[in-house]
């Protein structure tokens, strides 16, 4: 999954959410920096991500896109299921998007000088355009896919993704539908856990 559904699957604990945020840019050791809340948040984040990488509907989705995008599949999928929950927002949560959005861009923001470089980066960017709700619209999902291409080291094909998303919206809608309910058990059951260890 991409940032806004790690973001709303991490509950309200502020330090998990943090470390759900920023867990793709720490790498091996780099976790034992951290304090025991954030380190929970980045150890959920990547709970979330094996278990949607294990996923026959994830996987279902990812094969679609392999067949033009091949190692890239799995990102796009991910943005594509970011898409899903930005656009239908209303839908999973009682909180205004824009209110949730604000409210994890703040919370980050507060332990700023504890982000990981990449992080850092890329957030200030982030809550001024607010990527997390651009996501539910084709452009600001476009725009996203285009930026990703960009920071790619070889040739992805991100750039032309929207128009996969708009040629088969209905099987990738379908698909997140049945998934995300699913995730969302999953994770409310580990987070449990891990908060109680």
């Amino acid at each position: 999954m991409n940032f806004l559904a790690h973001l709303y699957l991490s509950g309200a604990d502020e330090e998990i959410i943090t470390g759900n945020f920023i867990a793709d840019h720490v790498k091996g050791r780099a976790i034992e920096k951290f304090s025991p809340g954030i380190k929970a948040g980045i150890i959920l984040h990547r709970e979330i991500d094996t278990f949607t990488d294990s996923h026959p509907l994830w996987i279902q989705s990812k094969n679609r896109l392999a067949i033009n995008y091949r190692k890239y599949a799995g990102v796009i999928t991910d943005m594509f299921y970011d898409h899903f929950l930005s656009a239908n927002w209303d839908e999973y949560s009682d909180e205004n998007i824009d209110s949730f959005t604000n409210r994890m861009y703040r919370i980050v923001m507060k332990r700023y000088l504890q982000l990981p470089p990449k992080t850092k980066r890329i957030l200030p960017f982030m809550a001024k355009d607010n990527w997390l709700k651009g996501y539910g619209t084709f452009s600001g999902l476009d725009r996203a896919l285009n930026g990703m291409a960009r920071r790619t080291p070889f040739e992805s094909g991100m750039e032309s993704a929207i128009e996969e998303l708009k040629a088969h919206y209905q099987f990738y809608e379908n698909e997140f539908r049945e998934f995300f309910p699913e995730l969302t058990e999953y994770t409310v059951q580990r987070r449990d856990a891990i908060l109680k260890s």
